[in-house]
């Protein structure tokens, strides 16, 4: 069956107060189009249609892929009109599914169910059980159950407004109807706009089967016009992937203070602190304990390592049995070999750590090579950038370097050398060597203080 999916994104959404356009407001850190996005290709359809206009340049601009067809709405003119400015690329699709740009939360499953249920000669509708179904059009059915109409709460009568089943706009339509009922769509009602729900009594009119599937929870189907409800749809995501992290194999102290934000692989045994936040490709293997407030982006985190609080970590990997922080920030391109240690308000960059290495506290290492057994001394730097250019500096095995130290780049560290404490190193060291780079102490016997006596 050749499926379209066609995602409504024409909204200006007024109620977010905002100069960016409600289908670009993030759920999870990504925005709720792309979200949408993600279900309607886990779905293989043949052409995704995504309906624009409100900021149309922007959303087109931010989730440009080659994958999808972007069609302008000019006037917005109701759901019936929207879904009608694709018919010109439609041809040939057996099935039509909308879906709507703020329904960040819809489950593959769900959609499964009612395609499959629809296939291409029924109308497929999703509906909700709401126990308030208050600003929801509502699913009218005749005496043997069957669906005859959705009537929009500002039509629909007293008694229909008693009906709790309630239309959650997403539809399947058979390719072969879609054209001749969306082009006969009538804008007289109480909010002069097309609706697409009237090809619910459209297709009845012609005997065509309604049927219905619903999703598993309330909560997959609910939309965001303003920021309440779009805190409402983070913790409702939040929950969802803390669920899943749990049945995986991970504790989470307390699920409701972790965020994820991106897309995360866990192994078991692993232990999650209070206020973490996961973001972009994390993986975090084995009997690793992560400690609280520590946010880590875009990282591989191996067996059995330990991230103390407040620690950073962004585009690094780290190895078995490492050890980082508290307050350590591991920034792009470093890489923590098995056994090595990143310690407190220690930055490092560009950097390679080697096996069993020590950074334990204070100190910068960017743009460094540091080989296996290497001691760096607190307040150490390498001072890799002149202005224009960086530069490396090579650590070897076994290096010892002091506190209080500045490596100028480029320059190596021999194997087995060590740097005394408080030097400026701006030429190689050899190995095995002892290497001072610091002033003579001088000391003045006849010196007066300048203290009153």
């Amino acid at each position: 069956m050749n499926l379209d999916v066609v995602i409504l994104a024409a909204g200006q959404g007024t109620r977010m107060r905002s100069n960016l356009p409600k289908v670009l407001h993030a759920v999870a850190g990504k925005p709720m189009l792309a979200h949408v996005l993600d279900s309607a290709r886990a779905l293989s359809p043949r052409q995704i249609h995504v309906v624009i206009g409100h900021g149309a340049e922007s959303v087109r601009a931010i989730l440009a892929a080659d994958d999808v067809n972007w069609v302008v709405q000019e006037q917005q003119l109701g759901t019936g009109h929207a879904v009608a400015q694709v018919l010109p690329h439609t041809e040939g699709a057996d099935q039509l599914l909308v879906l709507y740009a703020d329904v960040p939360l819809l489950r593959l499953a769900s959609l499964q169910r009612l395609t499959s249920l629809a296939g291409a000669d029924k109308l497929g509708l999703l509906t909700v059980d709401m126990s308030d179904p208050s600003g929801y059009g509502r699913i009218v059915r005749d005496a043997a159950d069957r669906v005859q109409a959705i009537v929009e709460q500002k039509d629909a009568s007293p008694q229909q407004l008693l009906i709790h089943e309630s239309n959650t706009g997403i539809m399947a339509l058979p390719g072969a109807k879609a054209r001749a009922w969306l082009t006969s769509l009538s804008s007289d009602n109480a909010q002069g706009e097309y609706y697409l729900t009237d090809v619910v009594a459209m297709a009845v009119a012609e005997s065509l089967p309604v049927v219905v599937a619903q999703p598993d929870d309330e909560l997959e189907v609910m939309g965001a016009n303003n920021r309440q409800q779009l805190a409402v749809l983070e913790r409702a995501w939040q929950q969802r992937e803390a669920e899943r992290l749990m049945a995986a194999g991970v504790t989470l102290i307390d699920p409701s203070r972790l965020d994820v934000r991106g897309e995360i692989t866990v192994g078991r045994d692993i232990e999650i602190d209070v206020n973490v936040v996961l973001q972009g490709r994390v993986v975090i293997e084995d009997n690793v304990r992560i400690e609280a407030n520590v946010v880590i982006r875009d990282a591989h985190i191996a067996a059995g390592s330990v991230i103390k609080a407040f620690s950073h970590i962004e585009g690094a990997q780290v190895g078995q049995a490492c050890e980082v922080g508290p307050y350590a920030r591991l920034r792009q391109g470093t890489c923590l070999h098995d056994g090595s240690k990143v310690g407190n308000f220690v930055e490092t960059k560009n950097t390679t750590l080697g096996a069993g290495s020590k950074i334990n506290h204070l100190s910068y290492v960017g743009d460094a090579e540091v080989g296996r057994g290497v001691n760096i001394g607190a307040g150490t730097i390498t001072c890799n950038y002149d202005g224009v250019n960086k530069f490396v500096t090579r650590i070897e095995d076994g290096v010892f370097v002091g506190s209080n130290s500045a490596l100028v780049a480029p320059v190596t560290l021999g194997e087995g050398s060590t740097i005394a404490a408080g030097s400026t190193i701006t030429a190689d060291v050899p190995a095995d060597n002892l290497a001072f780079g610091r002033a003579r102490q001088t000391l003045r016997a006849d010196w007066k203080s300048s203290k009153p006596s």
